[in-house]
């Protein structure tokens, strides 16, 4: 991840807050952004601070910038580009840090040990086992490795296996229901507690969440005509509201 920082001294504050919360509309579309603060200092009214988390440095500069959503954000802020003072990309140095999901789940065996156990079960389920047929005898495997990416482990998929792209493209053309979403929700859930997955609150509400979300974009992509999105990257999947309870 990479922090840019764009600090702004504007007249008219009015007008300009109006045009950004124009702009972080097709700004919040776009895969490459990852989070984004726009704030006013309370000292001088007339200066301002956007901060904008990127996937890296490339993907702001070519991704985002060369991609759909930056003429739609760029019309919005293009009278104001003259009162920018600083625009540069930072790295972080030093934080507050939480473990990621990957870290509290326990890492590559862990998730593997839930990939193994999952899909053991899925063969021999009746709704979603047809699926998984002619499954590849290392596809568990290579599950664990993008649900470790997604929590924040290593970049294997992306690295080994293609990334976003990739795993959307084993979903085309499979017509999932959502009863088949469901079933494989149930299954995965149950794998979990088998598998020995953390079980307070926090972690499983985050990864609940993300299996909701990867889920619901499965049965999506895999509909008829529905094509696959182009290169983005993986999502990093984090605490959301609730960080790691440490009594």
């Amino acid at each position: 991840m990479i922090v840019e920082y764009i600090r702004y001294r504007v007249p008219d504050g009015e007008e300009f807050e109006a045009a950004y919360r124009r702009a972080v509309v097709p700004l919040g579309r776009a895969p490459q952004c990852l989070d984004y603060e726009l704030s006013r200092c309370v000292d001088e009214p007339a200066c301002y601070v956007l901060r904008i988390t990127w996937t890296s440095a490339r993907d702001h500069l070519e991704g985002f910038r060369g991609g759909e959503h930056f003429q739609e954000f760029f019309a919005e802020i293009k009278p104001y580009v003259s009162d920018i003072e600083e625009m540069r990309h930072y790295e972080k140095v030093i934080e507050k840090t939480e473990p990621t999901l990957y870290e509290w789940a326990g890492g590559a065996q862990a998730l593997e040990r839930l990939t193994e156990t999952f899909y053991r079960h899925v063969k021999d389920d009746d709704l979603i086992g047809p699926l998984f047929a002619h499954m590849d005898p290392r596809h568990p495997a290579y599950v664990a490795m993008w649900l470790g990416e997604v929590f924040g482990g290593p970049a294997r998929y992306s690295e080994e296996r293609g990334g976003h792209s990739r795993m959307v493209s084993h979903h085309l053309g499979k017509g999932i229901t959502e009863q088949q979403r469901r079933r494989w929700v149930s299954l995965l859930m149950d794998a979990a507690d088998e598998a020995g997955l953390p079980s307070d609150a926090e972690f499983r509400a985050a990864f609940a969440g993300y299996i909701e979300w990867g889920t619901r974009l499965a049965v999506y992509f895999s509909q008829p005509g529905v094509a696959a999105p182009g290169e983005e990257p993986v999502p990093r999947w984090g605490w959301g509201v609730m960080p790691p309870y440490r009594p």
